[in-house]
């Protein structure tokens, strides 16, 4: 059987996961990427499981089309929503039965280090409302933790904030003091913060100033990165199906202008990207 050869592939529902595929570029520079946004339906963090899951499944395809033989969900929406059912029913069919392609996610990378952050054993999470009313996080924690309290805010002004380039405005300033302090209200043991969204981020000096030195706050891309470097060496099968030329193609749903402007604020140098498109539900 012909060996499939090819980039890792980054997918996200939007802007986001710019913040995960910046961390696997500075880990994982030998490697080729190619970045999918699907910024023309996004966000997803509102819209139902099934809607999540084919939006997801669709890009997967489309980036298995593209010649990807791994592709990572570097949205935590579509992680939680769509990737079990993608790996344990839709890629036995995708692959063919050949177990040469793989799906993975970021939620479980982000919670496998918490016995090393936490010390009261107390931990908040800060996402979209999708995330947090999938459980997908206190789910992932328990089944490695069941010792670890879990709380949860739900954060919705806080994708726009970043997207419209206002993280510093004093607005900004409002809405994140607003959920922490909501967060820290729910558990005052609290010592260690997940940042459940991958746009959240950008907010890290804000948050940083408004908490205590004793809560450390937990970014997923270096988590995300690390954890991909020890997978490829525990599974040189894929390693040995993946480009090496250092470089990364990105592609979006929406118009390329607004992609590169947006992407801007997370990268500091320009974007080249190419329009792609998706089916619509």
């Amino acid at each position: 059987m012909q060996q499939i050869e090819g980039p890792i592939g980054v997918f996200d529902s939007g802007y986001g996961g710019l913040t995960i595929l910046r961390k696997l570029q500075e880990q994982l520079p030998q490697y080729d990427f190619v970045y999918l946004g699907d910024n023309a339906r996004s966000p997803y963090g509102s819209r139902s499981m099934r809607v999540v899951y084919q939006f997801t499944r669709e890009a997967v395809e489309r980036l298995f089309d593209l010649g990807c033989p791994l592709v990572i969900l570097a949205c935590n929406t579509a992680s939680a929503k769509a990737l079990r059912q993608i790996q344990q029913e839709d890629l036995p069919k995708l692959d063919g039965g050949s177990m040469r392609r793989r799906v993975l996610g970021i939620i479980r990378p982000t919670v496998e280090c918490i016995d090393t952050l936490t010390g009261t054993k107390h931990v908040g999470i800060l996402a979209t409302e999708g995330t947090v009313s999938s459980e997908s996080y206190v789910t992932e924690i328990h089944k490695l933790y069941p010792d670890v309290t879990v709380v949860q805010e739900a954060c919705p002004l806080w994708v726009p904030i970043v997207e419209t380039g206002e993280s510093d405005s004093p607005g900004a300033d409002f809405f994140v003091r607003k959920h922490l302090e909501r967060l820290l209200a729910q558990d005052e043991k609290i010592d260690t913060i997940i940042l459940g969204c991958t746009h959240y981020p950008i907010l890290m000096p804000k948050i940083r100033r408004l908490l205590t030195p004793t809560i450390k706050v937990v970014s997923q891309g270096e988590l995300v990165a690390k954890s991909l470097e020890e997978y490829l060496v525990r599974h040189p099968e894929m390693a040995a199906q993946l480009t090496r030329g250092g470089t990364t193609r990105y592609y979006t749903t929406e118009q390329t202008e607004r992609f590169s402007r947006t992407a801007s604020i997370f990268f500091d140098t320009p974007i080249s990207v190419e329009h792609l498109s998706l089916s619509q539900y």
